[in-house]
C-alpha cells in the first residue's frame, strides 16, 4: 500500500526516470552536435541525421509501446499483490516486439531511398540519409529490448537500473560519436557521418547486455519464453494496438513538420533539427515525472486507492509546471549560446534564434500533457489516449500547420502547430482524469 505521495517519494522514482529518460534525446543531440560542427558538408550532414531521427524516432515511438504495456500490466498486479500471474508475460513480449522489429528492417532497407524522398530530401542530403540510415537501423532491435525491459523494472516500482543502463549507453555513444566521426590522427580515418551510425548501434548492443545482466540477476522475471500465453497478453496487444495507432498519429505530426522544414531549405532544416532535439530532450526531462506518474498510478490503481491517485496527479502537476518554467527561464537566457555548440553556419543560427523562443515557452504546457499522458498509461487506459492523438493531431495540428504555412510563416509555422498540438493533448487529459476519479475519492 502507497499511504504518503510527497516530493522525495516521487522524486525516488522521477529523478532516475528523468535521467535514463533524458539519455536518448542526449544520443541524439550528441550526434546533432559532434555531426554539426564537421569539417565537410556539416550542414547536409546535420539536416541527414535529423531527417533519418525523425524516422528513427517514429518507429522507435510506434514499436517501443512494450514499454508502457508491461509497465501498467505489471504496477497493477503488483499494487494487487498478483505479480506471479504475470512474470512470463514480459519474455513473451518481448520475443513479439523484437521480430517485428527485424520485420521492419527487411522491409525498409531496400526502400530507404524511397523513404527519405517523401521527407523531401534529395541530391547530397538524400546520399547522407541513406549512408546513416543503412547503418543506424541495424540497432532498431536492440533499442526495443532495452524499452521492454525498462518497462517491466518500471511496472516494479524500480527506475534506478534503467537509469544506470542509460548512463552507460550515452556515455558510450558520446565517446565513440568523437572518435569515429572526427577519427584519431595516424590511426583512424574519420568516417563522418557513418561514424556516427555506428556509435549508437555499439552503444545500443551494451545496452541490451547490461538490462539482460540487470533483469536476470536483480529480479525474478524469466528471460526465457515459456507457453502458454499469459492470460493477459490479449490485453497487452490491445494496448500495443491502441498505443500503435496514438504513436502513428504523433509521428504524422513530426513528419509534416520535417518534410515541410525540409522543403523550406536546408538552413531550415538544419536549424529544425537543433529546435526538436531540444525540445525532445525538455520533454524527457518532464517525462520523468510522467513516468513517476505511470509507475505510481498502476499500483495504486490496482490497489484502489483512489483519493491517493488523485492526490498523486495534483502533486504531479505541480511540480511538473513548475520544472517546465524553469527550463524555460534556462532556455531563454541561454538561447545565444545554445545554438553555437550546434552549428557556425550564420544562416542555420538565424532560423534557430527565430523559432527557440516558441520551443522554451512550450516547456511548461508539455507539463501538462506529458504527466497526465503517463498517468493514463499506468491505468492502462489507452483508448483514450489514442483518441486524444488522432483529435490534436488531425484536428489540430495539421490545420494550424497548413493554414500557417499557406502565409509563408516557415518554420514559426512549424512550431505554432506544435504548439497548439500540446495543449489539445494535454487539457482533454486533465478533464478526464478528474471526472473519473474525483467520485471515486
Amino acid at each position: 500500500m502507497i499511504t504518503s505521495i510527497n516530493l522525495k517519494n516521487i522524486n525516488k522514482l522521477a529523478i532516475p526516470a528523468l535521467i535514463s529518460g533524458v539519455a536518448e534525446p542526449i544520443l541524439s543531440i550528441t550526434d546533432t552536435a559532434i555531426v554539426g560542427n564537421m569539417t565537410t558538408n556539416a550542414t547536409e550532414s546535420l539536416a541527414a541525421v535529423g531527417i533519418v531521427g525523425a524516422f528513427i524516432s517514429m518507429l522507435v515511438w510506434v514499436f517501443g509501446q512494450t514499454r508502457s504495456a508491461i509497465s501498467s500490466i505489471i504496477s497493477q498486479y503488483l499494487g494487487a499483490n498478483k505479480l506471479e500471474e504475470v512474470k512470463n508475460l514480459p519474455a513473451q513480449a518481448i520475443y513479439i516486439i523484437t521480430s517485428i522489429s527485424i520485420l521492419i528492417i527487411i522491409i525498409t532497407f531496400p526502400f530507404a531511398k524511397q523513404i527519405f524522398k517523401l521527407y523531401n530530401a534529395s541530391d547530397l542530403i538524400l546520399d547522407y540519409s541513406v549512408e546513416y540510415y543503412k547503418i543506424r537501423v541495424f540497432g532498431f532491435p536492440f533499442t526495443l529490448f532495452v524499452i521492454a525491459v525498462f518497462g517491466v523494472f518500471r511496472g516494479l516500482q524500480n527506475t534506478f537500473y534503467p537509469m544506470i543502463i542509460a548512463i552507460i549507453g550515452a556515455a558510450i555513444n558520446i565517446i565513440l560519436d568523437i572518435i569515429l566521426v572526427y577519427g584519431i590522427q595516424d590511426f583512424l580515418a574519420p568516417m563522418n557521418i557513418k561514424g556516427a551510425a555506428y556509435a549508437s548501434v555499439i552503444a545500443q548492443i551494451i545496452m541490451v547486455i547490461c538490462a539482460m545482466i540487470l533483469l536476470i540477476k536483480k529480479t525474478d522475471i524469466p528471460l526465457k519464453v515459456s507457453l502458454p500465453f499469459n492470460k493477459e497478453i490479449k490485453r497487452f496487444i490491445l494496448m500495443i494496438a491502441n498505443l500503435f495507432v496514438r504513436t502513428v498519429s504523433l509521428n504524422v505530426a513530426l513528419y509534416f513538420a520535417s518534410a515541410f522544414s525540409t522543403e523550406y531549405g536546408k538552413q531550415y532544416i538544419a536549424a529544425y533539427t537543433i529546435a526538436i532535439n531540444l525540445w525532445f530532450l525538455g520533454a524527457f526531462i518532464i517525462d520523468g515525472y510522467a513516468s513517476a506518474g505511470n509507475i505510481l498510478s498502476g499500483k495504486l490503481f490496482g490497489a484502489k486507492q483512489y483519493k491517493t491517485l488523485l492526490r498523486l496527479g495534483n502533486k504531479l502537476i505541480k511540480y511538473g509546471i513548475a520544472i517546465g518554467i524553469i527550463m524555460a527561464l534556462i532556455g531563454l537566457l541561454l538561447q545565444n549560446i545554445i545554438g553555437p555548440i550546434f552549428t557556425k553556419d550564420p544562416e542555420v543560427l538565424k532560423e534557430f534564434n527565430a523559432v527557440f523562443w516558441i520551443v522554451a515557452l512550450m516547456q511548461p504546457l508539455c507539463a501538462l500533457a506529458f504527466i497526465y499522458d503517463g498517468i493514463f498509461k499506468g491505468l492502462g487506459k489507452m483508448e483514450f489516449l489514442r483518441d486524444v492523438l488522432l483529435f490534436s493531431t488531425f484536428l489540430v495540428f495539421v490545420p494550424v500547420l497548413f493554414i500557417l504555412d499557406h502565409f509563408d510563416y516557415k518554420l514559426f509555422a512549424v512550431f505554432t502547430a506544435f504548439t497548439f498540438w500540446i495543449l489539445a493533448r494535454g487539457i482533454p487529459l486533465i478533464i478526464k482524469f478528474r471526472k473519473m476519479f474525483i467520485p471515486l475519492s
